[in-house]
């Protein structure tokens, strides 16, 4: 796995903790000159002095995706470091959890700026240099990406904005030789669901699922680099995900009467 990704430039957004954090250590292993940004410096900068202080090559760079200059700089700085992009990973993301009867419209544009607008404003720059190197743009999706998750109304909306985002710039270079893939983790052990916005905008602060029954980002980081060396076009990575894909084609009333019932089984669970 680590020839797909040794040498190569990678810029990861989000990468201050979760899945972000694991792909800049498992890819500096790999061999990768990873460029970290997040809008925790400090987190940032400690992570890349560890990465460091274990031969890996890093840079890191204060960067909300939902600003756009703040991404041109991103890139500009990458650039500047190492002279070129491979891969950009568009892994930034927020997540909610309220039925769309009680949330403020509000949380769903906060999702809509992050998850897809952050994407769309990292890719705007780093395309031109993916297209020189023949790169590959990922983006970091969902489950919910694939079809509607109850009681994540704007996490779900903002995934699909992503994938169709990507899809059609997969269409567009196609003559170009830019790898385009979207990446569905199922569930993960990471911060962002101790972040997701309640119905009001405020932070939920603890998840109600199981963490021991979830996938670690580190193992998430794995599939992606494998699909990234495999130039797939999408990357499920659990059952949920593949399952999903597969019924909806053919039983998707069934798949609406699955995904009520296991979100429903939450603890405090918005769903009756």
């Amino acid at each position: 796995m680590s020839k797909g990704l040794e040498g190569k430039v990678v810029v990861v957004t989000g990468a201050s903790s979760g899945i972000g954090e694991a792909m800049a250590r498992e890819y500096a292993k790999m061999g990768a000159k990873v460029v970290m940004a997040a809008r925790r410096e400090e987190e940032l900068s400690r992570i890349a002095q560890e990465i460091t202080a274990q031969g890996g090559e890093v840079e890191y760079v204060a960067c909300d995706v939902t600003k756009e200059q703040e991404c041109k700089h991103l890139i500009e700085r990458a650039v500047e470091r190492f002279e070129r992009i491979d891969v950009m990973i568009c892994n930034a993301g927020l997540s909610m959890r309220a039925l769309f009867d009680d949330c403020d419209l509000s949380v769903l544009h906060r999702l809509m700026d992050v998850n897809f607008w952050g994407t769309v404003n990292c890719t705007k720059y780093a395309l031109p240099w993916l297209q020189r190197s023949r790169g590959s743009l990922v983006g970091i999706s969902s489950v919910a990406g694939i079809h509607g998750l109850p009681g994540r109304t704007g996490y779900s909306a903002s995934k699909y904005a992503m994938t169709g985002f990507l899809d059609t710039i997969r269409v567009e270079n196609l003559k170009k030789g830019v790898h385009v893939m979207t990446a569905c983790p199922g569930f993960t052990a990471s911060n962002v669901r101790f972040s997701a916005l309640t119905a009001d905008g405020s932070q939920q602060g603890e998840t109600p699922r199981n963490e021991a029954k979830m996938m670690t980002p580190e193992q998430v980081a794995h599939i992606v680099a494998r699909g990234i060396r495999r130039r797939k076009r999408l990357c499920l990575m659990e059952w949920e995900g593949r399952g999903t894909n597969l019924l909806k084609k053919f039983f998707p009333a069934l798949v609406d009467r699955l995904f009520y019932a296991v979100m429903a089984q939450e603890p405090d669970s918005p769903l009756k």
